[in-house]
C-alpha cells in the first residue's frame, strides 16, 4: 500500500521495522533511518534473514530539520514514524511539514535543557498541519498510546462516565544487572527523577518526585505476578486523558519500582550524576547523565536472558445506567516471548507494537484527520482488534479491590 520511514534504530524501532515487515499488505514499503547507519544495517539484514522482506536503510540527524527534509523528500513517504528520541519531535514535525508528509511518535516533546514534558509544544502545531493537509498522531506507543486506547474503549462500551483512572504500569522482569533502566537511561531518568503530579477536580496537584519522598506508594496484587510496590509518578496521557475523557475527576499514573533500584537512582542524585547541566572535566563539558548512559548495560544487551512479565493497564471507575462500575483492562506480556519474536525485551515490544498498529491504522484510514490528535480522539474498536493480532492481548475484568484515595 504506502510507504513508511522509520526514524530511530533502537530497541522500539526494532521492534517498529519487524512488526511493520510481518505484515506487507499494509506496509508494501519500508525505510529505516538513523543517525547510526551500522544499527539500521543490523535491523535490516536481520529481517532479510529471519521473515525474507526487503527495507531501505538511510542515515539522518533528527535534531537537523533540513536535512531531515531532504531524507523525506529523497523517500516520499506516506508517514513517518518517529521512534527517535522526545528531543527530535518538533523538528521532525517540522520536516514533514516542509516535505508534505503524514507523522507519527510515541512520546510528547522535552527539551534537552529542561526535564520536563507536556503535549502544549506539539498541539500548537494544529493549525500548521491542519492547513497542510496533514496528520500528526501523538503518544502511540503503549503508555502513552494503548493506556489511552484502553480508557476510550471502556468509555465506549462499559460506562456512561467515568470518575477516575488509574493507569498502572509493573515491570516484573529481571535483567540481572545491578541497576539498568528499562529504556533510554536519560529518558528514563529525567522521567523517574521529575516531580510529579496528577489530575484531581478539574487541576493538576502537583507532588515531590520519588527520589525526594517515595511514600506515595501502595502495594497492589498485579496479575500473573502478583503484589508489587506502586509508586504514584506524572506520565503524559494523564494530559491527554484530562483533555479528551468529559467529566473525569481524578487521573493518577502508577508505576513499580524495586528498593534496590530507587537506592541506586538516589544514590546516583546525590552524588550529581543524574545532572543534566554540563560540568567541565580537562577542558571539555560533559552532562553527567549523558556519561551515565554511557557507562551503565545497554537494556537491548540483556534481551536474551530477561525473564519475567510486564502487566500494564488501566483501572476505571464510574457509572453505567445510573450504577456504579468499576472495571479492569491489562495486558501481560512475557519477555522471553518478545524476545523470542523480535530479538528483544518487552519493554520495547509493548511499545513498539502499538506504534506499528497506529501506522496501520493511518495507512488504512481507520483514523484519519487533518491536524494533531492523541489516541483518545478516534474509535478504539479497530485498534483493540488489531492488538489481539499482533502480540498484545488483553483482559477486562470487575475491579473489586482498593485504591488509594
Amino acid at each position: 500500500m504506502k510507504k513508511i520511514l522509520i526514524i530511530g534504530a533502537g530497541g522500539v524501532g526494532t521492534v517498529v521495522a519487524k512488526k511493520c515487515a510481518m505484515l506487507p499488505e499494509v506496509f508494501e514499503e519500508i525505510v529505516l533511518a538513523s543517525r547510526t547507519l551500522s544499527k539500521c544495517e543490523k535491523i535490516r539484514d536481520d529481517i532479510m534473514q529471519t521473515l525474507g522482506k526487503a527495507i531501505k536503510i538511510d542515515q539522518v540527524d533528527a535534531d537537523n530539520v533540513e536535512e531531515t527534509t531532504k531524507l523525506l523528500m529523497k523517500h516520499k513517504p506516506y508517514l513517518v514514524i518517529n521512534v527517535a528520541l522526545p528531543y527530535q519531535d518538533l523538528s521532525i514535525m517540522d520536516a514533514c511539514l516542509a516535505a508534505g508528509v503524514h507523522y507519527m511518535d510515541t512520546a510528547n516533546y522535552e527539551p534537552r535543557e529542561e526535564a520536563k514534558f507536556e503535549y502544549s509544544w506539539q498541539w500548537a502545531y494544529q493549525e500548521k498541519f491542519k492547513e497542510k493537509g496533514l496528520m500528526a498522531l501523538l503518544g502511540c506507543g503503549f503508555d502513552p498510546g494503548v493506556s489511552s486506547v484502553f480508557c476510550t474503549y471502556l468509555q465506549k462500551h462499559h460506562f456512561d462516565t467515568i470518575e477516575t483512572i488509574d493507569i498502572l504500569d509493573c515491570n516484573a522482569g529481571d535483567h540481572g544487572q545491578h541497576f539498568m533502566p528499562n529504556f533510554n537511561p536519560e529518558i528514563n531518568i529525567r522521567e523517574v527523577s521529575q516531580p510529579g503530579k496528577y489530575w484531581k477536580n478539574g487541576e493538576w496537584v502537583h507532588t515531590p518526585s520519588i527520589l525526594e519522598d517515595a511514600s506515595v506508594h501502595f502495594t497492589f496484587d498485579y496479575p500473573v505476578v502478583g503484589p508489587h510496590e506502586s509508586f504514584l509518578i506524572y506520565h503524559e496521557e494523564e494530559e491527554s486523558l484530562a483533555k479528551f475523557i468529559k467529566d473525569v475527576k481524578q487521573i493518577r499514573f502508577w508505576m513499580t519500582f524495586s528498593e534496590k533500584y530507587i537506592t541506586h537512582l538516589s544514590v546516583l542524585k546525590n552524588v550529581g550524576m543524574t545532572s543534566i547541566s554540563p560540568v567541565t572535566y580537562e577542558d571539555k563539558d560533559i552532562v553527567p547523565l549523558k556519561f551515565l548512559q554511557a557507562v551503565l548495560p545497554k537494556s537491548g544487551s540483556v534481551a536474551d536472558t530477561y525473564i519475567g512479565k510486564t502487566v500494564i493497564g488501566c483501572i476505571l471507575r464510574g457509572h453505567k445506567a445510573r450504577k456504579p462500575v468499576s472495571k479492569y483492562i491489562y495486558n501481560v506480556c512475557d519477555h522471553q516471548d518478545a524476545y523470542q519474536e523480535t530479538g528483544i525485551h518487552a519493554v520495547a515490544y509493548t511499545t513498539g507494537v502499538p506504534t506499528m498498529i497506529g501506522a496501520q491504522m493511518v495507512l488504512t484510514g481507520k483514523w484519519a484527520g487533518e491536524g494533531v490528535f492523541n489516541v483518545e480522539q478516534f474509535d478504539p474498536d479497530p485498534f483493540m482488534e488489531e492488538l489481539m493480532q499482533r502480540g498484545l492481548p488483553w483482559k477486562i475484568t470487575d475491579f473489586n479491590g482498593t485504591l488509594p484515595e
